[in-house]
């Protein structure tokens, strides 16, 4: 008596495992990608080292407040607590290479080709439009932001900000700045899963530039320069998403039922 052999047609046939390596699996890459962060620590910790880490976070700042002044630490730790924070930030972005590698190692064996043409260039270009819109604010909207706020500040007044208060604003702006940059993988999942057609996206072109310039008057400081660098790329990025989508769904369709891949055996 004969087995029924598994689905020609099904690429994952055959290649199922116990939950319990699954588990070892997702345990080792973890430890491989914490590993990844432990060495970016130790490196960045030796050179540039973690105070080194914050004065090039605080330039944006100090470049802008009055000649001779300084940020101060109104807490006993702070010195030593923020600029481990930075430290610890930085060697996770060094390491996220390493991280995303390993969490693909772990996701792609149980994926077929069409999805692995559709989640591999998502990953990677999530990534690089997180750490583009990070760069951008870092580069370019820290600069506008702080000249505007230290020009309203009274000639009485002397700016010395804090540290900490300094790292969380950093932090929120580089999370809302790295999020905005992710609009076209938001739109190319949306319409990829069939949530929204192409040309519903086109429809609500002029909703979400109302929706992308409120946001940036919710997210940013409120001064006309930064609300416009982050509503106006948005806007931009927006329209690169649905030209992405159109060209992901034609790409990554699941093969059709009944097409046969193997070749014609001649007669």
């Amino acid at each position: 008596m004969s087995t029924t052999p598994p689905n020609p047609e099904d690429e994952l046939a055959g290649t199922e495992q116990p939950f319990v390596a699954h588990l070892i699996e997702l345990r080792d890459r973890i430890i491989k990608a914490f590993i990844a962060i432990g060495i970016g620590c130790a490196a960045l910790a030796i050179f540039p080292g973690p105070g080194a880490l914050y004065d090039i976070l605080a330039q944006p700042l100090v470049a802008h407040l009055p000649e001779g002044a300084t940020l101060i630490a109104t807490s006993v730790i702070s010195p030593f607590l923020v600029p481990l924070k930075i430290l610890l930030m930085a060697a996770f972005l060094l390491a996220l290479p390493v991280v995303l590698y390993q969490a693909w190692m772990f996701v792609a064996p149980g994926l077929y080709s069409h999805e692995k043409k559709l989640v591999l260039p998502l990953v990677v270009s999530s990534t690089v439009l997180f750490l583009v819109g990070v760069a951008f604010c870092y580069f370019f909207v820290f600069g506008q932001v702080f000249k505007f706020i230290q020009s309203f500040a009274p000639k009485s007044i002397t700016a010395a900000p804090d540290i900490e208060a300094y790292l969380s604003f950093v932090l929120t702006m580089f999370l809302a700045f790295g999020l905005a940059f992710e609009v076209p993988v938001v739109v190319v999942v949306l319409a990829r899963l069939g949530m929204v057609s192409i040309e519903k996206l086109k429809a609500f072109r002029s909703y979400f530039i109302v929706l992308a310039f409120v946001i940036a008057a919710i997210v940013t400081p409120p001064d006309v320069v930064s609300q416009l660098a982050l509503a106006i790329p948005m806007c931009i990025l927006y329209e690169l998403g649905i030209i992405a989508a159109r060209f992901f769904i034609e790409h990554t369709q699941a093969p059709k039922e009944g097409e046969d891949t193997a070749p014609e055996q001649s007669p």
